[in-house]
């Protein structure tokens, strides 16, 4: 593969001073009546795995020029934003990266987003993704400082097969010894997340639910999706999650679950001897577009409305160019309220191509998951 920058800087645009200011209501809507429930935030672009279908080695290799730290939102920026985001309406913030952990002292930045709450005073549900490679010496500290739970990337428990998943040595045995020091700190429910490559490991799809069958965690396999432009997606390689749970069902019956809220991505089914759940998620064949309620702050504060967006808002050029509080709210409410993506419903058709012609996508690594 030859090897290609992608060029994230280009991915966005100062937002402009709205001509009505519109303050923060606690309740904020697009235009398909989608509120804004769930900030995603990336806290870094760097990552410790090189894994296939997100930062492959022959892009992200070691001469690649990741984001300086200056570029970063500071955690106060961070903090500043998320209150903000939170008078909007925000109910759950997710921090992801990159590979989260890997960003030093984050549990400051916990603990300040720890202390808020929603506007009717409900804590904030506050949880993180991780690759789990760092997630043993660090899960105590997290709870401490307030992360309610964690999610956790695992594609493969046969070892070879895992270690040429994230092609950078990492073992199954590492990211299982995080799980289970998470599971002692309570950071709980624990959500598993394994990314299913047809012909790479949808081999695992039955050693992964017996493995996390009766755990108390939550195995999730997630569709292969066409995110970015460099890890060569192909819809021949997506094995469609009615096929993962066809498979799991053979060995372990199902039965259906419903959905914990509207907004929840996965569909759910519990193991029929009442051991634990598994859910599926399925962007590619299902798409779950019109009960999205997510936006995404990049690491240097860009902000996306889908995860497979082409271009973002620049909030930190707002926050450094001394826009107050009411400035940047509104910014944000007007930003949303023209929200019309829907990309995954959209997928192949000609109205998806209409929207950007030739547009790269921004890449997962860039803004997470």
């Amino acid at each position: 593969m030859q090897r290609r920058i992608i060029p994230v800087a280009d991915f966005s645009a100062i937002p402009a001073t709205p001509a009505v200011t519109l303050a923060p209501s606690g309740v904020l809507a697009d235009t398909l009546a989608r509120p804004l429930r769930d900030l995603r935030i990336s806290v870094t672009d760097r990552c410790n795995f090189r894994c296939v279908y997100c930062m492959p080695r022959a892009v992200f290799d070691k001469d690649y020029p990741f984001l300086p730290h200056a570029s970063l939102l500071s955690f106060e920026e961070i903090e500043r934003l998320a209150r903000l985001f939170v008078a909007h309406g925000v109910e759950k913030i997710r921090l992801t990266g990159g590979e989260p952990l890997l960003r030093k002292n984050l549990e400051h930045l916990i603990e300040r987003l720890a202390m808020m709450t929603t506007p009717d005073g409900r804590p904030l549900d506050l949880t993180l993704t991780t690759n789990g490679s760092l997630l043993a010496r660090k899960a105590r500290a997290l709870k401490d400082a307030g992360l309610t739970r964690v999610t956790v990337s695992l594609d493969a428990l046969d070892d070879a097969l895992f270690q040429r998943m994230n092609d950078a040595g990492y073992s199954a045995a590492n990211v299982l010894e995080g799980i289970a020091a998470a599971q002692a700190a309570g950071l709980e429910p624990i959500k598993v997340n394994m990314v299913v490559k047809r012909g790479t490991n949808d081999g695992e799809i039955v050693p992964m639910a017996r493995h996390f069958k009766g755990s108390g965690a939550i195995l999730r396999f997630i569709e292969y999706m066409d995110v970015g432009t460099s890890n060569g997606w192909n819809m021949a390689e997506v094995l469609p999650s009615a096929d993962v749970v066809a498979r799991v069902a053979e060995h372990f019956p199902l039965v259906p679950l419903e959905a914990h809220s509207a907004a929840e991505t996965a569909q759910r089914w519990s193991y029929a001897d009442g051991s634990g759940e598994i859910g599926v998620i399925s962007s590619v064949t299902r798409a779950f577009c019109g009960s999205c309620t997510r936006a995404r702050l990049s690491t240097e504060g860009k902000l996306y409305l889908c995860l497979f967006a082409s271009s973002g808002h620049d909030l930190r050029a707002l926050l450094r160019n001394g826009a107050s509080d009411a400035d940047i709210a509104s910014a944000v409410a007007h930003i949303w309220q023209a929200r019309g993506d829907r990309y995954s419903q959209l997928r192949g058709s000609a109205a998806a191509e209409a929207q950007e012609p030739g547009a790269h996508r921004v890449e997962m690594s860039y803004i997470g998951g």
